[in-house]
C-alpha cells in the first residue's frame, strides 16, 4: 500500500491511499484519521501493520484524484501532493556505504581514515537532522546554505518507525548536506546538515509488504539544471553496510523516539564538487517501486 498527503486548495490536508495513478480520499475524522502521522501512531499503539490500521480507520466514501494532477508545485489556492509525512524527528544515519567512506576521507581536512574507520566501527554514525518545519515534500524547495560553496543532495531510502523500533513504512529522503562545511571539520557537521529545507520525503509511504526485500532496491540521484541532466549516479541498497534494523537498535539506545520517526539510512549516491547545487537545480530521487522525489533547489533564509 501507498499513503500520500493531499492539501486542497484551501490549505486543508486530507490522506490518500495511492491506487495506480489514483488517488482516493480515505480521510476520517470521524475516527480520529486526519492526517498520515493518526495511521502511524494508531498501528503503533495497536501493534498493527499501516495496511491494518487503514482497514480500521479509513473512510471508503472519499474524492478521487489523478495522481498526475497533483504532481504540480505548491502554491496557494492550488491542489498537490504534500509532504507524505509530518515526522515528529528525523534522524540520518552516515558512511553506511563503502563509496561515501572513500570519499569523504579523500576530501577532509583531517587525518586520513576518519570515515573509514567509521564505516569500520561497531557504532554507527547517527545524528539528528530535521523537524518537520525543516522539511519539504514532493516538487518543494530544498535549502542551498548562504555560508555554503559546495551544498549536495544525499539521495537516501528512508525508513518510517515506531515507538519500539518496527519498522511501519519506507520513503524517499534527500539528506540535504553543506558538504565543504563537514569538511572543514567534522564538528561543524550539525551546521552541514541542519538548516531550512535540509530534508525532503516523499512522494509517498510505501508499507513493507508492498517493498519486499529492502536490500534489493536500487536509489538514483540525478540534478537538472537549465533542462539538463548534468548529474546521475545510483547505489544499491545490497551495498548498504549497516542492517536497518541495527540503525534503529543504536537511535533507540537510552533515547525513546516518537512514533513516526523517520530515519535517513545513507548515501552510496555522491554528488562530487563540481556538481554542487546552484539557485534553480531540479534533484530528482528515484527508487522503483518508491517513486521519484523531485525538489528544485533554492536559498531559503
Amino acid at each position: 500500500m501507498k499513503l500520500a498527503q493531499v492539501v486542497l486548495s484551501s490549505g486543508e490536508r486530507r490522506v490518500g491511499r495511492v491506487e495506480g495513478t489514483t488517488v482516493v480520499d480515505i480521510t476520517n475524522p470521524a475516527r480520529g484519521l486526519t492526517r498520515t502521522l493518526d495511521l502511524i501512531e494508531f498501528a503503533d499503539a495497536n501493534g498493527i501493520s499501516l495496511v491494518s490500521a487503514v482497514a480500521k480507520l479509513a473512510s471508503n466514501d472519499g474524492d478521487t484524484w489523478s495522481l498526475a494532477s497533483l504532481d504540480q508545485p505548491p502554491q496557494a489556492g492550488q491542489i498537490y501532493l504534500g509532504i507524505p509525512l509530518d515526522p515528529p524527528e528525523v534522524w540520518g544515519c552516515g558512511v553506511t556505504y563503502r563509496k561515501s567512506a572513500e570519499f569523504r576521507d579523500e576530501e577532509t581536512d583531517q587525518p586520513r581514515g576518519l570515515y573509514d574507520y567509521v564505516y569500520s566501527a561497531p557504532r554507527p554514525e547517527i545524528f539528528f537532522k530535521a523537524t518537520a518545519a525543516r522539511c519539504s515534500g514532493p516538487n518543494a524547495p530544498i535549502g542551498l546554505r548562504s555560508d555554503s560553496h559546495f551544498t549536495a543532495p544525499e539521495p537516501e531510502l528512508a525508513i518510517v518507525v515506531g515507538r519500539q523500533g518496527q519498522i511501519l513504512a519506507y520513503t524517499i529522503a534527500d539528506d540535504v548536506s553543506a558538504w565543504d562545511i563537514e569538511r572543514e571539520n567534522p564538528l561543524y557537521l550539525p551546521q552541514s546538515k541542519i538548516f531550512a529545507g535540509c530534508c525532503s520525503l516523499g512522494p509517498t509511504l510505501v508499507t513493507p509488504d508492498e517493498v519486499g526485500d529492502p536490500y534489493g532496491l536500487t536509489v538514483i540521484g540525478r540534478v537538472i539544471r537549465h533542462n539538463e541532466t548534468i548529474f546521475e549516479d545510483r547505489a544499491e541498497t545490497s551495498r548498504i553496510r549497516r542492517r536497518l534494523e541495527e540503525l534503529v537498535d543504536y537511535l533507540r539506545r537510552d533515547n525513546p523516539i516518537p512514533s513516526g520517526t523517520v530515519i535517513c539510512t545513507g548515501t552510496g549516491v555522491i554528488v562530487s564538487a563540481e556538481h554542487a547545487l546552484k539557485q534553480g537545480d531540479i534533484v530528482e530521487v528515484e527508487i522503483p517501486g518508491l517513486g521519484t522525489l523531485r525538489n528544485p533547489a533554492q536559498t531559503l533564509h
